[in-house]
């Protein structure tokens, strides 16, 4: 159960928070959310599928891990075996929330997951110096918090123009119905849209992020790869 309270340094002054990547601090995800921003990162190393959340019915996309449930094939032991972290995964256990100020504006704050297990007091990345202010590594998160934040509305933008332009389309299965539910782009359908659909994509700055997400279908067979060494 999560514990979201806001971050602060009186009361957090000696948190520390275990960076190593493991099973046991929740990193045995199959998939995690990606923003346009970072797909060239991304597309070196996982496939960038599109998939639809559950309540809400709106498509988001996603660097994939795994095929199952609790399942991360780049996860070596306590090690990343991996060239990149995705922002979402290095953020944790931190997040953006927002809070109105008395003008009525709202500003953004760094929240922390107090149960998560990442949070301690004797190992790990301090985020408060002795003497007062915040460590690099604080500031990194909170660096990479605003870019999360900014990258909500890029991908949102990002996926109504895949819809808009019918680019979608849902992933072979197979016969396991190992990728029942990933969705990806049609390439033949890129290819073929008219010169107005083009100019807009090019001037939305999104047809570079859609032949990203493409090009990381190559990343399947690697991942197969990894699933059959563990088989």
């Amino acid at each position: 159960m999560a514990n979201h309270v806001l971050l602060d340094n009186i009361n957090h002054k000696d948190l520390k928070i275990m960076t190593k990547r493991s099973a046991s601090l929740g990193d045995n995800i199959p998939s995690l959310v990606t923003f346009p921003f970072e797909y060239r990162d991304i597309q070196t190393n996982f496939p960038i599928c599109f998939c639809k959340d559950s309540e809400t019915g709106k498509f988001y996309t996603a660097a994939l891990f795994g095929f199952e449930e609790n399942e991360n094939l780049f996860l070596d032991g306590d090690n990343w075996d991996a060239a990149y972290t995705p922002l979402m995964l290095e953020r944790q256990p931190f997040f953006i929330g927002n809070q109105q100020k008395q003008n009525g504006e709202e500003e953004r704050l760094i929240y922390i997951d107090m149960d998560s297990p990442r949070v301690g007091s004797t190992d790990g990345e301090a985020l408060f110096l002795e003497q007062g202010g915040v460590t690099n590594y604080l500031q990194r998160m909170s660096a990479i918090l605003e870019a999360i934040h900014q990258g909500q509305q890029q991908a949102k933008e990002f996926v109504e123009l895949m819809l808009k332009h019918n680019l979608k389309v849902e992933l072979n299965d197979g016969t396991n119905n190992q990728l029942q539910g990933f969705y990806t782009i049609n390439e033949d359908a890129l290819d073929a849209l008219s010169s107005e659909a083009v100019s807009e994509l090019w001037a939305s700055g999104y047809m570079q992020a859609a032949y990203m997400v493409i090009a990381s279908m190559s990343n399947f067979r690697s991942l197969i790869e990894r699933k059959n060494k563990r088989l």
